[in-house]
């Protein structure tokens, strides 16, 4: 699964599954062993969990980003490499 970014412990990725029809453009967050799915416009969460802190920093990362996650999102589904996206600082 391609990573878009890496902030304050947090990783961000995101991945076509070709045999899969996504209806929502979305991306995962990683902080260590908790897992969410967030959509991208509107940028909430679809399922799982991170703690408060991490959440309000993954949302103000989607935020500030939410033009290049769709471009990512259609490079993925176009089959070609998603581009990274600069952390939160």
């Amino acid at each position: 699964m391609p990573e878009l970014s890496r902030f304050y412990g947090i990783i961000i990725r995101m991945y076509s599954e070709p045999n899969e029809r996504h209806h929502v453009p979305h991306f995962h967050a990683y902080y260590q062993n908790s897992t969410a799915v967030f959509s991208v416009s509107p940028v909430e969460l679809i399922t799982g969990e991170l703690s408060q802190r991490q959440r309000r920093l993954v949302e103000a990362w989607a935020e500030l980003h939410v033009e290049e996650l769709l471009a990512d999102w259609r490079l993925l589904h176009d089959g070609r490499r998603p581009q990274p996206i600069l952390p939160l600082q």
